[in-house]
């Protein structure tokens, strides 16, 4: 039987500005852009998420909710340097590590001969030294396969921990909401919803032909996940291939100035990124768009780390299809080496409402 945790930094750009802004520590306060420019936040603390305030909210209806609110400029350097210092924590416990994003990862630790063998003891260890190294808390999930510790890991939030065993999983998951199973997006959870299925037990009412029959090649995962069953093993690469920087907005956008907009600010947050991966040889840039209907599309060329080419992509691509979006991103991919470095996963940097 495997041991998976899955490790969640806590509200984790909000946490590093309280951390080293104490005046911040008590008050509720964000990330995020300014209001009178039509920003959105990236991320907000605990105190101001019990106003509605909430990751991928433009500023000015997160004040109106919250007008107390204090939001403070991001700071990419900041997040990546204390995000290496808890991946360089992982390594330590064991090799299999898939990073999901600045803030979170997977770890495999049923190999790993610490504390005899006990995941949940592994895992208060490894948060304990997160704490010590970057004065940021984890919460953690400790169960054995990727599903179940992901969910896991929501419940004690934040600053804590949750195991489910084994022989815990079956009525664990009977009583999960339909929308917390991976891949599960809101066109799929308003389909089974109108089907009158609600939790991962109604659910389990299908076999796995009628899942296939309803949700197309996505159902015979789906058959494995809402009993709670996931075998998929932890993707583990050791050269970053690309890196980028997406938002989600919380109204359509339709005017193709405002699109300007938001991909400029983009840019210049992808800059600062790519500060810390100046080894690397950039071999194309892309842009990223994702409509209404949830239709996505990506346009990607060989050209330089400039506002003005991107501005060029989004144009370029968007005029073929002017239609309202609720999505953009901008990126880049990097040339292979021989070399392995870093894992590679996706900077996701205003789109995770747990960060």
């Amino acid at each position: 039987m495997r041991k998976i945790i899955h490790l969640d930094m806590d509200a984790f750009f909000a946490s590093v500005e309280m951390r080293d802004n104490p005046a911040l520590r008590n008050v509720p306060m964000a990330v995020g852009g300014s209001s009178d420019r039509r920003g959105v936040l990236s991320t907000s603390n605990y105190l101001a998420r019990k106003f509605g305030v909430r990751s991928a909210m433009p500023t000015s209806l997160a004040k109106k909710l919250c007008p107390q609110l204090i939001v403070v400029r991001g700071n990419m350097r900041k997040y990546v340097e204390a995000s290496e210092k808890v991946l360089e924590i992982f390594h330590q416990y064991t090799n299999l590590v898939e990073p999901m994003s600045l803030d979170e990862a997977y770890l495999d630790v049923t190999d790993c001969n610490l504390f005899h063998n006990s995941a949940t003891l592994i895992a208060q260890d490894i948060r304990k030294k997160i704490f010590e190294a970057t004065q940021l808390t984890a919460s953690a999930g400790v169960a054995p396969n990727k599903l179940i510790a992901k969910m896991a890991s929501e419940i004690n939030k934040p600053d804590g921990i949750f195991t489910i065993a084994p022989y815990q999983v079956d009525d664990f998951i009977k009583t999960v909401p339909i929308e917390k199973l991976w891949g599960i997006g809101k066109v799929t959870a308003k389909r089974m919803h109108e089907m009158d299925i609600k939790t991962c037990l109604d659910l389990q009412r299908y076999n796995r032909d009628e899942m296939i029959h309803h949700f197309g090649k996505f159902g015979d995962s789906l058959y494995d996940f809402c009993r709670g069953h996931d075998e998929r093993e932890l993707e583990i690469e050791y050269e970053r291939k690309s890196l980028g920087t997406e938002e989600t907005f919380a109204d359509d956008i339709s005017d193709f100035e405002e699109m300007k907009t938001h991909v400029a600010r983009l840019v210049e947050e992808l800059k600062e990124s790519l500060l810390s991966y100046d080894d690397k040889t950039i071999k194309n840039l892309h842009v990223k768009i994702k409509y209404f209907d949830f239709k996505q599309t990506t346009i990607e060329r060989k050209l330089a780390v400039e506002a003005e080419n991107f501005l060029y992509l989004l144009e370029e691509r968007w005029s073929q299809d002017p239609r309202p979006i609720r999505l953009l991103g901008v990126g880049v991919k990097f040339e292979e080496t021989r070399e392995p470095s870093l894992p590679n996963y996706q900077l996701s940097l205003l789109t995770d409402p747990k960060l």
